[in-house]
């Protein structure tokens, strides 16, 4: 085989290796960084869930809140007013006279 036709077809043969490589190399790094991407997205996806729950119960919580609160506005309301007739009474009371 003749010299000068032999590093031609080698240097085509190393490039064509070293494409190969390449190539080879930027899809494994690419399904790599799909499996990453999608293990990320997992977990972001898990931890707004959490967080989502978490909202709900203390809606929840809130609301619970809210209607003891009105239960005990309409109590103060009512104790207000049964306070207020006492006070008239007394106020009446000290007003008749001493027998």
């Amino acid at each position: 085989m003749n010299f000068q036709l032999f590093i031609p077809i080698l240097t085509v043969l190393c490039t064509l290796i070293g494409l190969l490589i390449g190539f080879l190399t930027f899809n494994r790094s690419r399904d790599k960084d799909v499996r990453n991407d999608a293990s990320e997205s997992a977990v972001i996806k898990t931890k707004l869930d959490t967080i989502s729950s978490g909202i709900d119960s203390i809606r929840i919580d809130i609301k619970a809140n809210e209607k003891r609160v009105s239960e005990l506005s309409e109590r103060v309301i009512r104790v207000e007013e049964s306070a207020k007739q006492a006070h008239k009474r007394l106020d009446n009371f000290e007003k008749e006279p001493v027998k």
